[in-house]
C-alpha cells in the first residue's frame, strides 16, 4: 500500500511544507469570507448565519470565563479566533483527499505539529505580555520565584511544558484521526469488492472525526484561558 506525503520544497535552506501552506491559507480565507459575510449587515435581533456566528462568540465568552473573570471580555476575541482556526483547521481535511503525483495536496494544517506549535506559541505570547502588561515588569519576574525561590527553575521549565502540551494534544489526536481516515480510503486499492465498506465505514469516522475535532478546540481555548487565567489573575480574583 503506497502513502503520499506533502509537498515540501526548500528555500534559501529552509524546507516550507506546501500543502499545509495552502491548506492554511484556504482555512484564513474561508474563516474571513464565511464571517465577514454573516456579520455585514448586522442587526439588533440577529437571525440566520449572524445568530450562528454569535452562538459561536457567546459559547466561547462563556468556556473561557471560568478561567478568565473579569478579563473575559479582553481575551474573548482573541480565544474566539483561536477557537475557529483550530476547529476549522480540524475539520478541513475530512471533507476531500487529494493526491497528485505521489504527493498529498489535501490535509488538516493542525495534522502538522508546526502549526499546532505556532499556534502554542502565540497563546503563550499573549499570556506572558497580558502578565507583564498587568502586573508590570518586576512583579511579572518576582512571580517566577513565588514563595520557593529553589523552584525557579521547574517554574521556567513549567512555562516550555505549558506550550509543548497545547501542541502535542492537538497534533496526536488529529493526526492520529486523518492516519486513520486514510487507512480507511486505501481499502479500495486493496481490493474494489471492499469500496462499499470502506464508504460505510468512512462516513462513520468522518462523523466521528468532526465531533472530536470540534472537542479537542474547545479543550485549546479552555486549556489555553486557564493557562492566561494563572498569569493575570491575583490569587484574591
Amino acid at each position: 500500500m503506497e502513502s503520499s506525503e506533502n509537498l515540501v520544497v526548500q528555500f534559501l535552506g529552509i524546507h516550507f511544507d506546501v500543502t499545509i501552506l495552502i491548506m492554511s491559507l484556504l482555512v484564513v480565507l474561508s474563516a474571513f469570507l464565511l464571517i465577514y459575510f454573516s456579520t455585514r449587515k448586522m442587526s439588533v435581533k440577529p437571525k440566520g448565519k449572524q445568530n450562528v456566528i454569535e452562538f459561536l462568540y457567546e459559547f466561547v465568552q462563556g468556556a473561557i470565563s471560568q478561567n478568565l473573570g473579569k478579563y473575559t471580555k479582553d481575551y474573548s476575541l482573541f480565544f474566539f479566533v483561536i477557537f475557529f482556526f483550530v476547529w476549522f483547521s480540524n475539520s478541513i481535511g475530512l471533507l476531500s483527499k487529494v493526491e497528485l503525483g505521489g504527493y498529498n495536496f489535501w490535509t488538516s494544517p493542525t495534522a502538522s505539529f508546526g502549526i499546532d506549535l505556532g499556534l502554542a506559541l502565540i497563546v503563550a505570547l499573549v499570556v506572558h505580555i497580558g502578565a507583564i502588561r498587568k502586573k508590570g515588569m518586576s512583579h511579572y519576574l518576582k512571580g517566577y520565584l513565588g514563595e520557593m525561590p529553589a523552584m525557579l527553575p521547574m517554574t521556567i521549565l513549567e512555562q516550555f511544558t505549558n506550550v509543548l502540551s497545547l501542541a502535542v494534544r492537538l497534533f496526536g489526536n488529529i493526526y492520529a484521526g486523518e492516519v486513520v481516515t486514510s487507512l480507511i480510503v486505501n481499502l479500495v486499492g486493496i481490493n474494489v469488492f471492499l469500496a462499499p465498506l470502506s464508504f460505510g465505514i468512512n462516513l462513520v469516522w468522518t462523523a466521528f472525526s468532526l465531533f472530536i475535532g470540534s472537542i479537542q478546540a474547545y479543550v485549546f481555548i479552555i486549556l489555553s484561558s486557564k493557562y492566561v487565567g494563572e498569569k493575570i489573575l491575583d490569587e484574591e480574583e
